[in-house]
């Protein structure tokens, strides 16, 4: 007769132990251990039993792909890769509040129209849902709703009848299987309840969506497994007091990585964002220093974005540093090599970065436009007008090229910019719009020597188009 026994689970990484301990061996969290009853079956070889033989296919199939379901949100579309794939699971992660369950709601209005969409909540009463679909204008939408936290009873009401085409299940930690004897939210429970209703889209050829909750870290809540159950992995970002969210891929099997789409938080829901460079750019004032535009790249979308740097003297014995939006540790570098390829003194002052309009920057392209914002700051002189700045420091003082140097140029062309501080090119030179000059900084020395006279500067002629 099989018989229970007790096991504790890590809720942070997922580990097992056999008995309870006040901090986690494997992850070294403190307090997460929680008790999981699991019944054990005698164990049975398999060398005896019989299989089912599996069926083996050439890798060159002559099915032909299933049509993607457009949503007809474009910055939605464009971070699943060109719209939801039949059968595939989605999972969508980020801070209470900022967004995910209104997003979720507005492309289930959209889908609903074409194929059907099914909204089903483990945290709301189907009134309240109600509410935000009148507050959002999508009331008359024919999006079917329910509110249910069994699996069991999800995964039945699913199997009678023609599926939806869509199904969002809100939230994956609410869920619960009644074969587990855990509370919801465990790492047992989310893991369990995620296997059932991915194996039921993929065996009904329904798109699933899955939104998890985060930890204080910014990660998705439960095991590392849900991710890697899953095709797709979407982080909603962004300020809650500040009006734009950031929704980006993290995974897709479907589409490219690192893409984003851009949102805007109004009181209709959220808006798309078509040109994010341009309302990054709005409040832009062109005469302070300290400012820096930064030609970069979100995925296959040349975005420009403003940094902002405040260099001021420091009252402490420690000079304070505050970052937003930047990694701090690359911050210290480009300090580090101002200070000793540079002859730039500046390590003793309190040093404030900020990337404006909520956005995230992940890439080292953005090296060049953090020194020379600091560079500005420190001179109090602003950057010439209309200029933006791209390229990465290397540890020696070089600036080194960086990918998609054509796409960040003709971006940069198309909202007015007329220069542009950029690596050295190497090989084929990328094709620059004709009213734009490109001006070549090869180390961190000529930057330098560059913001001390700018007047000299814009003398200087520009390298020969090739």
């Amino acid at each position: 007769m099989a018989r229970a026994q007790p096991r504790y689970v890590c809720q942070e990484c997922g580990a097992t132990h056999p008995k309870w301990a006040g901090r986690c061996e494997a992850c070294g969290a403190w307090n997460t251990l929680v008790e999981e009853a699991v019944v054990e079956a005698p164990p049975k070889g398999l060398a005896g039993a019989k299989g089912r033989r599996i069926a083996i296919v050439g890798l060159d199939g002559s099915e032909a792909d299933a049509p993607r379901r457009i949503t007809g949100i474009a910055e939605f579309d464009r971070v699943a890769g060109g719209g939801l794939v039949p059968g595939s699971a989605l999972l969508v992660g980020g801070d209470p509040g900022i967004g995910k369950s209104t997003l979720l709601l507005q492309v289930a209005a959209r889908l609903a129209q074409g194929g059907g969409a099914l909204y089903i909540s483990g945290e709301e009463a189907v009134e309240q849902v109600r509410m935000r679909a009148r507050r959002l204008g999508v009331a008359a939408s024919p999006v079917s709703l329910a509110a249910a936290t069994s699996v069991r009873d999800i995964v039945a009401s699913l199997d009678q009848g023609e599926p939806p085409a869509f199904v969002v299940v809100d939230s994956i930690q609410t869920m619960y299987l009644d074969s587990l004897d855990s509370a919801p939210g465990t790492v047992a429970q989310v893991r369990a309840s995620a296997q059932e209703l991915i194996r039921q889209a993929k065996r009904r050829g329904f798109a699933l969506v899955l939104v998890g909750h985060v930890t204080k870290e910014g990660t998705i809540a439960g095991p590392r497994v849900l991710e890697h159950m899953v095709d797709t992995v979407l982080y909603f970002e962004g300020e809650r007091g500040h009006q734009f969210r950031i929704l980006r891929a993290v995974k897709n099997r479907f589409g490219p990585t690192d893409e984003i789409g851009v949102f805007e938080m109004t009181d209709r829901g959220l808006a798309e964002v078509l040109n994010p460079s341009a309302l990054f750019l709005a409040d832009r004032q062109g005469d302070v220093s300290g400012a820096a535009v930064f030609a970069g790249m979100e995925g296959t979308r040349p975005m420009l974005v403003e940094i902002q740097a405040l260099v001021a003297p420091s009252a402490l014995g420690t000079p304070r540093r505050a970052v937003v939006g930047w990694d701090g540790g690359r911050l210290a570098m480009i300090l580090a090599v101002l200070d000793a390829r540079g002859g730039v003194a500046i390590g003793a002052n309190d040093i404030y970065l900020n990337v404006a309009g909520g956005l995230r920057i992940q890439e080292p392209a953005a090296d060049l436009a953090v020194a020379a914002a600091l560079l500005s700051s420190l001179s109090g002189r602003p950057l010439p007008a209309a200029t933006v700045v791209f390229g990465e420091i290397g540890l020696s003082g070089e600036v080194r090229a960086v990918s998609q140097t054509e796409q960040r140029l003709k971006e940069a062309g198309k909202l007015g910019f007329a220069r542009a501080l950029m690596p050295p090119q190497r090989g084929r030179r990328a094709a620059r719009p004709a009213d734009l000059d490109a001006e070549e900084i090869a180390t961190i020395a000529d930057l330098v020597a560059l913001l001390d006279d700018p007047a000299a500067a814009a003398r200087r002629p520009a390298p020969p188009r090739r």
